[in-house]
């Protein structure tokens, strides 16, 4: 395939303004909620934090984070997230938006981006076995297994399960044949080299496309059919690492379950792909799985986004675990990680052993909405496996069960929630509530409390405006009011130089003047501090109780103005008392001149500024 020239710029004009921000920021996986102003704010995708400083500017098309700084467009948020190229990111924001791109050298459409041709190459080999899955008489053993496991043809085609052929290298063939190279697809991981050329890296395997958050195809699961003698390989295998596959950034059924989980505040942690699909088809739809690897702190952080984990915004984490020594080991490891979470983390365990799947296969759709409905603390689940292990008969025991729980509430991150774990675990143990309240605190005190992991990393920022200083108020508020409503204030080249005191703010008055008449676009603003100001100032909301109009934006124009007079009046006043009327009798006429001209503005100015409020 040749390659595409430059993308034409008026194309990328069009995607830069008609790919809503809001939109992409979503299907990225950070919940939005509404901020006032027509502002959205949600946890920021790129440090951890549990209050939401995060913010987007619809109409602009700009976001920025309070928190760490980051700031840019629809474009430069795509590209930070999915770690795309300028024109890769140009070209999927064209895709999603149904816009076809024109190129300049030989007017080719076809991208040719490395990471683009990879996720291509994906949604052909998904189609592939999934075709196979439904047509191909050697499909016949997946099919009878996903039957028998409670999935018909219409669960599999939701959820776009397939079949790779026996054969060695069917998939590579028809790749080859669509126009990808051997390269490409090793580098997709969907071929590898065998001893006489290249052959498939899945071979007599039922097939689970997985998706990124955004519904792209980046990497499938696989489980084989034949007998371990056959095929030495393990029960499940999965795509290995590659340029746009990331195990412990992926979460299995999380495209489909994304809007649910941010409308429910809900997210159902399970164990396998047919675990998910069983969640999904008994009406449990915030259900998703990692593949192949623990659950670890990136999911924490993507989940932690949809569900808007903040304190004000309070979630269910719910793991499903087996009822054997294996689930309850994993349910320790979660107690970890919980608190990690500001939602309230649940267990639900089967008490048969039987996993999401096999559940609803032998018990129906409601056996299964009723585990999750039954669903234990975790908290509660963790201090009473631990209890398991004690004999509470016994004054041993039970010493031995205080000093290794006590701990445990201790660490719970929540102080509302001590106290009544505390009664809870004097009843367990059959204890007085003031021996295990001793204890509890006791072991608080060996807790050494780690540095925050939610704050970012300190930066050079002294060059910042403190956006809540009052001497600076009003020039901030100036600056968005120029950056967010333009129209509203003509009298902008009114406003003396001198009337932004603060280093950056002149500098960014200046950075906005070039710019003339056009409109400004961020990325032709070269100084990295003013892009982050510009977005800083573009997305944050100004500082008014009503509606932003034109009276109010002349009023602080107006004041800010006035403001910088009063400056002036003081230092002509203090020069006028250093020059002798006598001796410098010119200088002193034309001071005190200066004088009355500077009163008479700013008494024009308060009442410019009063009146129009």
């Amino acid at each position: 395939m040749s390659m595409s020239g430059r993308i034409k710029a008026e194309d990328i004009v069009y995607v830069r303004e008609h790919a809503h921000i809001d939109d992409v920021v979503t299907a990225a996986g950070v919940a939005l909620k509404s901020a006032g102003g027509g502002q959205k704010k949600g946890l920021c995708p790129f440090h951890d934090e549990k209050s939401p400083s995060f913010h987007v500017t619809p109409a602009k098309n700009y976001y920025h984070c309070f928190g760490c700084g980051v700031g840019g467009d629809v474009i430069d948020f795509m590209m930070k997230t999915d770690h795309l190229s300028f024109t890769e990111t140009i070209e999927r924001l064209a895709a999603q938006i149904g816009y076809t791109l024109r190129y300049e050298e030989g007017g080719a459409t076809q991208p040719t981006s490395k990471r683009s041709r990879l996720y291509a190459a994906h949604v052909e080999a998904a189609k592939f076995y999934k075709d196979l899955l439904n047509t191909s008489p050697d499909a016949a053993q997946a099919r009878e297994l996903l039957t028998k496991r409670g999935f018909d043809k219409a669960a599999c085609d939701a959820f776009g399960v397939g079949y790779a052929p026996q054969g060695w290298d069917g998939l590579t063939k028809h790749l080859r044949a669509a126009g990808f190279t051997i390269e490409e697809l090793e580098e997709a991981g969907l071929s590898k080299m065998g001893d006489r050329g290249p052959i498939d890296k899945f071979r007599h395997r039922i097939m689970w496309p997985i998706k990124d958050i955004s519904g792209d195809v980046v990497g499938f699961g696989a489980r084989k059919l034949a007998s371990d003698e056959e095929d030495q390989g393990p029960k499940y295998l999965n795509t290995s690492e590659t340029p746009i596959y990331k195990k412990s950034q992926v979460l299995y059924g999380l495209d489909m379950a994304k809007k649910d989980i941010a409308k429910n505040r809900q997210v159902v942690v399970v164990e396998g792909y047919t675990d998910v699909m069983a969640c999904h088809l008994a009406g449990i739809t915030t259900a998703v799985a990692t593949c192949g690897t623990a659950f670890g702190d990136d999911h924490i952080r993507i989940i932690r986004r949809l569900l808007m984990d903040a304190d004000a915004f309070r979630g269910e984490v719910i793991f499903t675990f087996d009822g054997d020594a294996a689930g309850q080991k994993a349910a320790m490891k979660a107690f970890g990680d919980d608190q990690k979470f500001v939602t309230q983390t649940f267990v639900a365990v089967e008490p048969d052993g039987l996993d999401p799947c096999d559940l609803r296969q032998e018990k129906g759709d409601l056996a299964l909405r009723d585990l999750i409905a039954k669903r234990v603390p975790l908290f509660e689940f963790a201090i009473r496996t631990e209890l398991k292990k004690h004999n509470l008969d016994t004054p041993e025991g039970r010493v031995n069960a205080l000093a290794t729980t006590a701990p445990m509430v201790a660490a719970i991150r929540d102080k509302s929630l001590r106290p009544e774990y505390i009664k809870s675990l004097a009843g367990w143990l059959g204890s007085d509530v003031e021996v295990v309240t001793g204890a509890v605190n006791t072991a608080l005190k060996k807790i050494v409390q780690p540095p925050s992991a939610t704050q970012p990393a300190p930066a050079d920022d002294a060059w910042r405006p403190n956006p809540n200083e009052p001497t600076l108020m009003l020039e901030r508020e100036v600056l968005k009011a120029r950056l967010q409503m333009p129209g509203l204030i003509p009298e902008w080249k009114t406003i003396e130089e001198a009337a932004f005191t603060h280093p950056a703010y002149r500098e960014l008055r200046r950075v906005i003047d070039s710019f003339g008449t056009e409109i400004i676009a961020l990325e032709k603003i070269t100084d990295e501090r003013m892009r982050q100001l510009f977005t800083e100032l573009s997305v944050e909301p100004v500082r008014t109780d009503g509606a932003v109009s034109e009276r109010y934006v002349f009023s602080i124009v107006a004041r800010l103005r006035e403001v910088l007079v009063s400056r002036q009046i003081a230092e002509l006043k203090s020069r006028l008392q250093r020059l002798n009327p006598v001796e410098n009798q010119s200088q002193y006429n034309e001071a005190f001149a200066e004088l009355v001209s500077l009163e008479s503005l700013k008494r024009s100015l308060h009442e410019s500024a009063i009146g129009s409020l």
